[in-house]
C-alpha cells in the first residue's frame, strides 16, 4: 500500500541538472564580463581619452622641461586607462640626471609628473669602469661628467668589489671628516678606502693623511686628536704637512714638506710630532 508521502515528489534536484544551471550561469557571468571588457576597451579607446596633456614638475637643474618631453613623450603610450604608469616612470627615470619620477593619472585625459634630480656630492671612482658620481643619498649613478666639472666635488676611491652599500658608507665617513679637517685650511681632495677597509685622506694641498682600519667614528676620533694637536708642532716648525700617519695606537707621525722621510726629522721633532695629550 502506498503512503502520502511515498506520493509526493523528491525535493532534490538531480545531480546533472544541478551542474547544468551552474554551467549556465557560470556562461551567464562570462558572457557578461565579455561584453563589459568590450565595452570598456572600446570606451578607452575613444579619443576623448587619449593621453593629450603631460605636466612635468619639479626642481630641474640639470635638465629643462623642453629636453625631458622630447625624450619621454614619444616613448609614452596608452589612453588614460591604458597607459601603464610603471613603464612611464621607468621611461622618466630613464633621463639623464633623473634620480626618481611620480606618475599619476588626472582624469580625464592628462598624466602628471613629478620629478626629482640627482645631486651630487662626490665622484665615484673604481679601478675596473668609468668614473660615476655618488648623490647625496648615497646612490651610485651614471651621467656626464662634464655637466660637474666646474663644482668643487670630492672623489670616493672604491674598492675594487664595492658594493652600492659601500658609496653609503664613504659618504657618511666623507661628511664626518669635512667638519673636523676644516682647522688645516684645506679641504678634502678624495677619500680611499681599500679592499682590506683601510682609509686614506687626500687634501686639496696635495697632503695624504693614513686613517687606517677601525670603526667610523674610532676614525673620526682619531683625526680629531691630530687636529687638535698640530698647532703644537706648528709653533715649533712652519713647513706645510705632506704626510700624517695616524695608525700608531697612542700618537702618530708626520712628514713635512722639504723634509724627505720622518726619520730626517730630529729627536726633538720627532717627539713633538708623536706627542698626543
Amino acid at each position: 500500500m502506498l503512503t502520502a508521502q511515498a506520493l509526493q515528489p523528491s525535493s532534490e534536484m538531480p545531480q546533472d541538472i544541478r551542474w547544468m544551471n551552474a554551467a549556465t550561469a557560470a556562461l551567464a557571468v562570462v558572457a557578461v564580463l565579455l561584453v563589459l571588457a568590450a565595452g570598456f576597451t572600446v570606451i578607452s579607446r575613444q579619443p576623448y581619452f587619449v593621453i593629450h596633456k603631460l605636466s612635468i614638475d619639479g626642481e630641474m637643474q640639470r635638465n629643462n622641461m623642453a629636453t625631458v618631453r622630447a625624450n619621454v613623450v614619444p616613448r609614452v603610450e596608452g589612453s588614460f586607462f591604458m597607459v601603464d604608469l610603471a613603464r612611464a616612470k621607468a621611461v622618466f627615470e630613464s633621463v639623464p640626471w633623473v634620480r626618481q619620477a611620480l606618475v599619476r593619472r588626472v582624469w580625464p585625459n592628462e598624466l602628471r609628473v613629478t620629478l626629482e634630480e640627482h645631486k651630487p656630492a662626490a665622484y665615484w671612482r673604481h679601478e675596473d669602469r668609468d668614473d660615476q658620481l655618488v648623490n647625496q643619498q648615497g646612490e651610485v649613478f651614471d651621467a656626464n661628467l662634464g655637466d660637474v666639472e666646474d663644482e668643487p666635488l670630492p672623489t670616493l676611491q672604491a674598492p675594487a668589489n664595492a658594493s652600492a652599500g659601500q658609496a653609503r658608507l664613504m659618504l657618511t665617513m666623507l661628511r664626518k671628516l669635512q667638519p673636523v679637517l676644516v682647522p688645516l685650511d684645506s679641504s678634502i681632495d678624495s677619500l680611499k678606502l681599500t679592499d682590506r677597509g683601510s682609509w686614506t685622506v687626500k687634501l686639496d694641498n696635495d697632503a695624504v693623511i693614513e686613517l687606517g682600519r677601525g670603526e667610523t667614528d674610532e676614525l673620526v676620533a682619531r683625526a680629531e686628536r691630530f687636529v687638535r694637536t698640530l698647532p703644537q708642532l706648528r709653533q715649533q716648525y712652519s713647513e706645510p704637512l705632506a704626510y700624517a700617519d695616524l695608525r700608531y695606537p697612542h700618537g702618530y707621525a708626520v712628514r713635512l714638506k722639504g723634509l724627505s722621510t720622518v726619520q730626517n726629522i730630529s729627536k726633538e721633532r720627532m717627539a713633538s710630532a708623536r706627542q698626543t695629550p
